[in-house]
């Protein structure tokens, strides 16, 4: 998709909230700045919505970020981002000041039971995985059989995921178990309020990012976009990480023609 060929209907938004007077541009970090991979940790970053959001993020009255469902330090080592975007990890509970939540000995416990029952699930079925993260743990199912996957996905939404205290995230092929709550849609209200953002544009693959589309204001000029297939709440839809980054640099360049013209 050429900037020419963004859909009439979304480039007219993003002319819109390009030209206001401050803006933030945000991304999830797998499925749009890095395509899917059988393997979380070969992720890597499509450098033109690298470079983009990095643009977008030097210019002035204007905010980057990138909300992850990953740790914020894995985050940054696979993105290799760093100022002027923020990086927000564990399904927008992580900033780089700390967990928005604190972790307590008692979360920390039962993070440990979590972790034990879900490497004890997925040992049963070859290609299933844990993944763990300061305030949560992850089972991947990706690279397991069809009736694996799905068994293992049962077994923990029956299990683990129905615990006190655990807040659980449905992604794709995956299942997220926390000890405190996540929320995308939070972190872009923090990020928001935090730089006095009039608008937000915000690009998203999973079921996850559905919190996020969820706290924007798209009545008043904020953008949700949905990457790939799937139902959604999103305002426009593009089709790959390709599409992530020609929207991100036709937003970074009309924002910079904009700023210099009303200079």
């Amino acid at each position: 998709m050429s900037a020419t060929g963004i859909p009439a209907d979304l480039r007219e938004a993003l002319l819109s909230a390009a030209q206001t007077r401050r803006l933030l541009v945000a991304s999830d970090y797998d499925g749009c700045v890095s395509p899917l991979v059988s393997r979380p940790e070969d992720a890597v970053p499509d450098p033109a919505s690298v470079a983009a959001i990095e643009a977008a993020g030097s210019l002035p009255e204007t905010a980057a970020a990138v909300i992850s469902g990953r740790a914020l330090s894995v985050l940054a080592e696979l993105s290799g981002l760093t100022a002027p975007v923020t990086l927000v990890g564990s399904h927008g509970s992580e900033f780089e000041s700390g967990f928005a939540s604190e972790i307590t000995d008692e979360h920390r416990v039962l993070l440990g039971r979590i972790v034990d029952e879900l490497r004890s699930i997925a040992a049963d079925y070859p290609g299933a995985m844990v993944e763990t993260k300061p305030a949560s743990a992850v089972i991947h199912v990706r690279n397991a059989t069809p009736a694996d996957a799905e068994t293992a996905l049962r077994r923990t939404r029956s299990g683990p995921a129905t615990w006190p205290g655990v807040e659980v995230t449905e992604g794709k092929a995956v299942v997220e178990l926390a000890v405190i709550e996540t929320s995308k849609g939070h972190a872009l209200d923090v990020l928001r309020d935090r730089f006095d953002a009039d608008a937000v544009i915000y690009l998203g693959d999973d079921v996850t990012d559905e919190k996020a589309f969820a706290h924007l204001r798209t009545d008043d000029g904020d953008v949700s976009i949905k990457v790939g297939a799937g139902e959604t709440t999103a305002s426009y839809r593009i089709e790959d990480t390709d599409d992530v980054a020609t929207v991100l640099e036709f937003v970074t360049g009309r924002r910079r023609e904009w700023l210099a013209d009303k200079a």
